[in-house]
């Protein structure tokens, strides 16, 4: 059976985990994955939406489907890594709620990363992930 990831904020570092993420992520060797960033396509090609929020939901939509089809889940992500176009304070958090939703209580490391574009002109957000798989 697959340890536990174990999730740190140790009182040296400050403490993220009010806002939905690890300072640290613990595991134990096992088979990984690394889920290439998801973003606000659908597999039915169905429009890109215009906000931030709202692209923030498919993309959890698509990371949800890459899990499923790892047999995994939110609680098995050892660490995400958040593209942002043109990231500021305000657009962090508009972004955030549907984060947390995706990631609930399993508060993976994640790193947040503003960028001036990303694959298409209508993206916004691009969210990948490193998984340890369940066994």
């Amino acid at each position: 059976m697959t340890q536990p990831i174990i999730r740190l904020n140790p009182s040296t570092l400050p403490d993220t985990s009010g806002i939905g993420y690890s300072q640290i992520s613990v595991v134990e060797p096992g088979r990984m994955a690394w889920v290439s960033g998801q973003v606000a396509w659908r597999a039915d090609g169905t429009a890109v939406p215009t906000g931030l929020a709202a692209q923030m939901d498919v993309v959890a939509g698509n990371v949800r489907a890459a899990l499923a089809d790892l047999g995994a889940g939110p609680a098995d992500v050892v660490m995400a890594r958040v593209y942002v176009v043109d990231l500021t304070p305000e657009r962090l958090d508009e972004m955030m709620p549907g984060f947390r939703a995706l990631f609930g209580t399993a508060q993976p490391s994640v790193t947040g990363i503003g960028v001036a574009a990303l694959a298409a002109p209508e993206l916004q957000i691009e969210l990948e992930l490193v998984v340890r798989l369940p066994d």
